[in-house]
């Protein structure tokens, strides 16, 4: 077994003894999809979101909670944290780089997301009737990409935060404003014009989530390529960014 595998297997027992990351991270997406499906109102297909019901409309917000908890504020934490206590710095006198910690982190939170994603998808397909995404290889594309966009936003908070305390307070807030803007405070029919417009080019993607899922992809705003496009560039811009600044000690 190679290295890498080995650490990213550590690194997965490690997440599933953090009751905080599994519960907030991986289940507490779906938790809140079927606790307001539970409300019959909410069940019923209303007029302001176009003849749709309002858990059709918020499932793809739900994935986003799950995937902003993983990536822009756990990930970040644990990084600060290894730094912190000297993890990094010992293991760049072994022979395994510091760096392959780092790969196996990426690969845990991703696997986590894409659990978390699974889930909610399923979930709400059970017990709440939520049609699956309606175009998924566009939606798979839209999750893997932002997905990336925010991990490496994450990877930025942990390069730069001077502590793990640092860290978590800096990911607190990137996470408000992602939220926002992601609709998770309010459905996105009764955000700001401003803020849906943001919605469409900042990360992961909320819009086109959103229109990948329902099968309104492309029909207003930024095409779809363009939305990709602008969260790729996020991810590579902002990865290459926080690989410089990265400091393992």
């Amino acid at each position: 077994m190679s290295a890498l595998v080995r650490l990213t297997v550590t690194e997965a027992r490690l997440l599933t003894r953090e009751p905080t990351a599994v519960v907030l991270g991986i289940l507490t997406p779906t938790a809140v999809m079927l606790g307001l499906g539970s409300l019959p109102m909410l069940r019923e297909p209303n007029p302001q979101f176009g003849g749709l019901r309002f858990v059709d409309t918020w499932a793809p917000t739900a994935l986003i909670l799950g995937m902003g908890i993983l990536c822009v504020q756990y990930l970040p934490s644990v990084l600060a944290a290894y730094r912190e206590k000297g993890v990094l710095r010992r293991m760049s006198t072994t022979p395994v780089h510091p760096g392959m910690l780092l790969t196996a982190q990426l690969i845990v939170v991703f696997a986590a997301a894409v659990l978390s994603a699974v889930i909610l998808v399923l979930s709400s397909w059970l017990f709440l009737d939520v049609e699956p995404p309606s175009q998924p290889l566009l939606f798979t594309v839209a999750f893997v990409v932002g997905a990336a966009s925010l991990i490496a936003l994450g990877i930025l908070i942990a390069a730069v935060a001077p502590s793990a305390s640092a860290a978590n307070g800096l990911s607190m807030a990137l996470y408000m404003l992602l939220m926002l803007v992601g609709g998770v405070f309010l459905p996105r029919v009764f955000l700001p014009d401003l803020l849906v417009r943001m919605g469409e080019f900042t990360p992961p993607g909320a819009q086109l989530l959103l229109e990948s899922w329902s099968g309104n992809a492309g029909d207003a705003g930024l095409s779809q390529l363009v939305q990709l496009g602008i969260m790729a560039g996020v991810a590579v811009v902002v990865a290459a960014l926080a690989a410089r600044l990265f400091r393992w000690e």
